[in-house]
């Protein structure tokens, strides 16, 4: 099992509500290393938003994950570096894979990109972005998968689709992955799983997951593997989960509750401590790494943990620290 951590980036990434800059996100990287995670995810917003909670929907700062990365790479050694996910209607299909090509050869082939289909309607709106039907932007996640796969060749591509013509292109210098993961990032509805089954490495799913639950979903892809004459063997899955780690699991529930009492537009005010913790990696270190045995049971092979309420937030250090100590430190002992 690989453990991966999403980085802050957002206004509301640490405590205070200070906007991040990249020296945080940067500390964040090499800190993570020097604990023991194996990658660091960014995600994908042109800005963020609580209104989704209720809350004020004003704009919030957030990074931009590509640039932010490409500086990562310089910044880091040993850490895979990877976006969940990135938004496809927000940039052509062929300069995306460029973009993915570049990080990968400026880190020394530690890049691994994911896709989704986007979200926050708001933002589109804000940019002058056509947000288009949830059919549409699934049209779009298609294409995109396409040409990145189609990139991954040595040979010049030639391409006629709806939205994207190629002629002769290639991508030079080749990412020194080979190939570079692709990840299809979203809830696991059939939609999805048959594009990542049919055009991605994997899957990937986040923040709240129960292994009951996403066992029946890896079912599903794993048969549309099936279907399309894939090996299933050969369909990864990785997932991302809040993770609110204690010495015990009272002092875990005391990190929720606080983190419960500051959500935007309470939204969390009907939660319970049992609730929040049947589909997250919360409580005591040995809950925490049961936990992580049933996903590794299901084939998990990372998992991308977010240690607050909120994602890719670090309100409270001591949280990772503890993860790192005393959850993946025994994990890697034990082999």
């Amino acid at each position: 099992m690989r453990f991966g951590l999403a980085l802050p980036q957002y206004g509301f990434s640490l405590a205070g509500a200070a906007p991040v800059g990249f020296d945080t996100v940067a500390w964040w990287g090499r800190r993570a290393e020097a604990l023991g995670f194996d990658s660091i995810w960014l995600s994908d917003h042109l800005f963020y938003s609580f209104g989704r909670y209720g809350a004020d929907p004003a704009p919030i700062s957030a990074l931009e994950p590509f640039t932010s990365l490409a500086g990562l790479a310089a910044s880091t050694s040993r850490a895979r570096l990877g976006v969940l996910v990135a938004c496809v209607p927000f940039r052509h299909p062929a300069i995306l894979a460029k973009m993915t090509a570049t990080i990968d050869v400026l880190s020394g082939g530690r890049f691994e990109l994911g896709v989704g289909a986007g979200w926050l309607e708001q933002e589109f709106a804000a940019f002058g972005l056509p947000f288009g039907s949830v059919g549409e932007r699934f049209d779009a996640l298609r294409e995109t998968l396409e040409v990145l796969r189609l990139l991954r060749s040595d040979e010049p591509i030639d391409l006629g689709g709806t939205n994207v013509e190629l002629r002769q292109a290639r991508l030079l210098p080749r990412p020194l992955h080979d190939p570079l993961p692709i990840w299809v990032g979203g809830k696991g509805g059939p939609r999805l799983l048959r594009l990542a089954a049919e055009l991605a490495d994997g899957w990937n799913a986040v923040w709240r997951l129960e292994p009951t639950g996403y066992a029946e979903r890896v079912a599903v892809a794993r048969a549309l593997c099936e279907e399309g004459d894939r090996d299933p063997a050969t369909f990864r899955l990785s997932i991302g989960l809040h993770a609110l780690v204690g010495e015990t699991e009272g002092d875990a529930r005391a990190i929720f509750e606080r983190g419960r009492a500051t959500f935007p537009g309470g939204a969390l005010d009907g939660e319970t401590w049992e609730s929040w913790s049947a589909d997250t990696l919360s409580g005591s270190p040995e809950q925490a790494i049961d936990r992580i045995g049933a996903f590794q049971a299901l084939g998990v092979e990372e998992v991308v943990l977010s240690p607050w309420v909120l994602p890719f937030a670090v309100h409270e250090p001591e949280i990772v620290d503890a993860i790192a100590e005393r959850v993946i430190g025994p994990l890697a002992a034990s082999g």
